[in-house]
């Protein structure tokens, strides 16, 4: 039988605020600070204390639910979520759940297939658990608490089931995560656990409108385990179904190594957590001014960056969407085009894609960390298309560039790669490269033509790769017929 696979996801965020959502306990890095350093009585829920709202964590929030199109309530309540698990001091995570702060947005992915509308259901606050670490050592087996991380302000943004595709979920994360980076509320390191994923996965028969029994994927803290694990799922789920077998309820996790979910619990109804009313939170009211200046301050969104970078520059769709993701390379690029005269984009974006990123792969730099500032970059890029230097050796020079800090007019000079434009000394390079190689004349001569494109590497490399390409290109044309019989 065929399948229809749908999905829906929910995304857990950290965001970067200075303190935790309802204490003042800073916000530390879970993977570097020593365990247990950033806990108070409130965050380790001890009785008698109460909760205070982070307000930079609402405005956080209100950023991220006015760029996905949500509504936003005036007026939104907590709620305690009812579960035990070692890593929850209280018992319970504040959360929101009927009431929650924004509802009814939307995010637009681009797919192989083309653009995809992907439905918002929900952005509400909440407060993160701590973190568990499994120890077997000497035989026993045994679990080690650090509450650093309890109470760090959550942000849950819960999709609609609207998703048919690896591919489209993978595409609606990056979409999510490239937001959360350029508004400033999340960094984006999935490594260290900041953002996570929970994918909903179940499968119906082709052209049915009723959704199938549903698994949740829990804790994908990668694009390529959110992908995998969705794969395995599909393949599983429909091999039950087509066996007569029945697809059971229930959370899973993944199992990177071996590449296949897991059983950790049958899924929890909302029910089973018993919510019911913060009773130590007033109602949060956001005031429509707030909501109005957070809407004004929100910056260019990398989707709606990468279509105007199609559109003003020309550029392909996949580079345009590269450069526009991080805004600290947008920026990069704007720059360099504003300060490259007469340079096209496009060559200035191929350099950004090639070389630049190349050497930050290799140094760890980010890009406002380059030596090479746009303005040198630009300066460079003239240099080429005024003949001074060739566009092989571009590279060799924006190479010692990034490493060195100089001058492109300091690297130029100091290793002399001028370009030769000098028509006797190509002359006299083609007929050097010629001359040496009678062996691949003869191929030439007869019939290889793409003999002619080994030349040329011939000449460039005896040249330094200095030879200016078209004076080359054309001598060796000329000298090349000279040899054709007559």
């Amino acid at each position: 039988m065929k399948y229809e696979t749908v999905i829906g996801l929910e995304v857990h965020a950290e965001m970067q605020t200075h303190s935790k959502m309802f204490c003042g306990c800073p916000v530390v890095d879970s993977t570097q600070t020593r365990p247990n350093v950033a806990v108070c009585p409130v965050c380790a829920g001890m009785p008698g204390v109460l909760p205070v709202v982070n307000r930079q964590a609402v405005e956080y929030a209100l950023r991220v639910a006015l760029a996905l199109e949500c509504s936003v309530a005036q007026t939104s309540l907590f709620a305690r979520k009812n579960y035990f698990y070692p890593d929850l001091p209280k018992g319970y995570q504040i959360s929101q759940y009927e009431d929650p702060l924004a509802e009814h947005g939307r995010l637009v992915i681009d797919t192989s297939a083309g653009e995809r509308l992907i439905r918002i259901t929900r952005v509400h606050l909440e407060e993160d658990a701590g973190k568990l670490t499994h120890v077997e050592k000497d035989g026993q087996s045994y679990s080690l608490v650090d509450l650093n991380r309890a109470g760090v302000a959550l942000l849950e943004i819960v999709s609609e089931p609207d998703m048919r595709s690896a591919e489209e979920a993978r595409a609606y994360a990056e979409g999510l995560r490239s937001i959360l980076r350029a508004l400033g509320v999340n960094s984006g390191d999935m490594e260290k656990g900041v953002i996570r994923f929970e994918a909903n996965i179940s499968l119906r028969p082709a052209g049915s409108p009723q959704l199938g029994t549903r698994v949740e994927v829990k804790n994908l803290n990668s694009f390529r385990a959110l992908e995998r694990s969705i794969a395995y799922e599909v393949e599983r789920q429909a091999a039950l179904l087509d066996s007569g077998a029945k697809v059971d309820q229930e959370t899973l996790g993944w199992d990177e190594p071996n590449n296949r979910t897991y059983s950790q619990r049958s899924k929890e109804e909302a029910h089973d957590y018993r919510y019911f009313p913060e009773p130590d939170l007033p109602p949060l009211v956001v005031e429509t001014e707030w909501v109005d200046r957070v809407r004004a301050g929100l910056p260019e969104l990398p989707r709606v960056r990468t279509q105007r970078f199609i559109r003003e520059y020309d550029l392909p769709a996949s580079d345009a969407a590269v450069l526009a993701a991080e805004a600290d390379v947008a920026n990069y690029f704007e720059a360099l085009v504003r300060d490259a005269r007469g340079i096209a984009p496009r060559l200035a974006a191929n350099f950004i894609l090639g070389e630049v990123f190349a050497w930050q792969k290799t140094s760890g730099e980010r890009i406002d960390e380059l030596k090479v500032r746009p303005a040198m970059l630009a300066d460079l890029l003239e240099r080429v298309t005024q003949g001074e230097i060739t566009l092989l050796t571009t590279k060799t020079v924006l190479a010692e560039m990034l490493a060195s800090g100089r001058q492109a007019a300091d690297v130029i000079g100091a290793r002399g790669l001028t370009q030769i434009s000098d028509g006797v000394e190509i002359t006299r390079l083609v007929a050097e490269v010629i001359a040496a190689n009678p062996g691949e004349m003869e191929k030439y001569l007869a019939g290889k033509e793409s003999v002619a494109n080994w030349f040329f590497g011939q000449v460039m490399r005896l040249a330094g790769k200095r030879a200016n390409p078209a004076m080359l290109r054309a001598e060796l044309n000329r000298q090349l017929a000279q040899k054709r019989p007559a």
